[in-house]
């Protein structure tokens, strides 16, 4: 397993928040999040992938879903108080987060962003979320992670 300790795993420590890690083969190209949760062996229900969003009003908004779903935009605006949400171009991600895409987690990002977490992890003793780069898996409680980053739980994906 590698040892390489990411911002992530940092910040998990630094506010004594337990946590487990968990890595695996990146391939190219790939970030089929339902794969990953297969390559480390949880419930793709549990592996929550990180979307960065614009609101209406200009705001930069973090929505965590489970991989194996798909954002509900509606709910996303609903959830964040804005009259309409878009997915942030892939080219403002980086400069903004911190993260690329397929390492974005919710945790260590530039700036603390307001943060929205699927009410389904509640569901979980342990979820999983990215480590900050391609390649690793942090698994924490879910009210842990909303604790670290002042996340609300609310109703956001597709029915």
């Amino acid at each position: 397993m590698d040892t390489h300790k990411t911002n992530v795993m940092r910040v998990l420590e630094s506010r004594e928040i337990p946590y487990l890690s968990k890595t695996y083969e990146v391939e190219e190209g790939q970030y089929d999040g339902t794969l990953i949760a297969r390559k480390i062996g949880l419930d793709p229900d549990s592996v929550f992938k990180t979307l960065v969003c614009v609101g209406d009003k200009g705001a930069h908004l973090v929505f965590c879903i489970p991989v194996s779903q798909e954002l509900d935009l509606k709910k996303a605006a609903k959830a964040s108080g804005q009259k309409r949400v878009e997915m942030l171009p892939l080219k403002d991600l980086l400069p903004l987060t911190g993260y690329v895409r397929g390492g974005c987690s919710p945790i260590g990002m530039k700036k603390l962003f307001p943060t929205y977490i699927d009410e389904t992890a509640q569901l979980f003793d342990v979820i999983s979320v990215s480590a900050g780069k391609r390649g690793a898996q942090v698994l924490l409680s879910a009210d842990a992670l909303c604790e670290v980053i002042g996340a609300e739980y609310a109703s956001l994906t597709v029915d």
